[in-house]
């Protein structure tokens, strides 16, 4: 059975933001197909006007977006880009250690609604770095 598979924005050995993806293994259960449970602590829901953009962040607390309404287009540092429509989600949980100083030319990643739609997302936070 294909296991459900999410886009993640992680970081690799030299804290560079890449794109990546986590698998989810289904299990049958009744008819339905479910994960294992994916605990959380707590969620968020969010609107975005058309045009709204970010500039490069990390995410610190790894977070499950869940876009419910337009377009969310999310860039690395690298040119990579990933356009995040109604009905998909990723995870960001790329994060700097407290030892290395975020520099806006060669960390994390941005964010902008585009398309003709504002943004609705609900942002899960799955966990927290710093305990």
């Amino acid at each position: 059975m294909t296991p459900f598979l999410i886009t993640t924005i992680e970081v690799d050995e030299d804290f560079i933001s890449v794109f990546s993806e986590a698998s989810h293994p289904k299990h049958n259960r009744g008819g339905m197909l479910l994960t294992d449970r994916i605990d959380a602590l707590n969620f968020r829901l969010r609107e975005s006007a058309q045009g709204y953009s970010t500039n490069f962040h990390v995410a610190g607390d790894p977070t499950l977006i869940i876009v419910q309404q337009g377009t969310l287009r999310v860039s690395l540092q690298n040119g990579d880009s990933k356009d995040f429509g109604a009905g998909s989600m990723f995870i960001a949980k790329d994060y700097l250690p407290p030892e290395i100083q975020f520099d806006e030319s060669i960390h994390g990643h941005k964010a902008e609604v585009i398309g003709e739609q504002p943004l609705k997302a609900v942002h899960i936070k799955l966990s927290s770095i710093s305990g």
